[in-house]
């Protein structure tokens, strides 16, 4: 550049995030159902996954991982395949436009000295890994009080943890990424 070449200004470039690219493969027609509907011990886990400002994730990939109703882990291979009848142990479920997602499973029973709760996972733009939380159940307050991950979390936070429940055999569970009443996250 010689000197009567004058500067111009950069041009102003995007930030870089990951994602969204959740579309694509991973979200499966049959991935919310853990169990199917009918099933007399089926319930419904909804919510709504929300930004550091409050505004819904319309592009977030939430997933489940748990133990069936008495509290065995499947290891059978092919979580991904729903026969219609059995227990996969394994949910996944992209976010709507509105942030929502849904999950028909049954209640987990407990394992070890825990008290009953489903893993979730939740993928969304700009993370380069998925962020992990818990799901307990009101109703297990008991089991709450000797859960060693609970009795590790201060009780103003544990509330994020902890479902609301909406309906008989229904579950409400938001998960606030940061802010105000943010979700706690667990590190692995």
């Amino acid at each position: 550049m010689t000197e009567s070449t004058p500067l111009r200004p950069s041009p102003v470039t995007p930030s870089q995030t990951v994602g969204p690219f959740f579309g694509y493969a991973l979200p499966y027609e049959e991935g919310p159902r853990v169990v199917p509907d009918w099933r007399p011990d089926a319930i419904r886990v909804r919510g709504t996954v929300y930004d550091g400002a409050g505004e819904p994730i319309p592009d977030a990939l939430v997933e489940i991982w748990q133990a069936d109703e008495n509290g065995e882990i499947p290891s059978r291979p092919g979580g991904r395949v729903r026969d219609g009848h059995g227990f996969s142990g394994f949910g996944r479920c992209a976010t709507d436009p509105a942030g929502g997602y849904w999950f028909s499973t049954v209640k987990p029973g407990a394992v070890g000295g825990d008290a009953p709760y489903i893993a979730v996972l939740v993928f969304a733009r700009g993370l380069l890994k998925p962020v992990f939380t818990r799901l307990y159940f009101p109703e297990d307050e008991a089991a709450h009080a000797s859960d060693p991950l609970l009795g590790d979390v201060p009780a103003e936070r544990r509330g994020t943890l902890i479902a609301e429940r909406t309906a008989e055999r229904e579950y409400r569970f938001d998960v606030r990424m940061q802010g105000d009443g943010e979700t706690v996250f667990l590190a692995f």
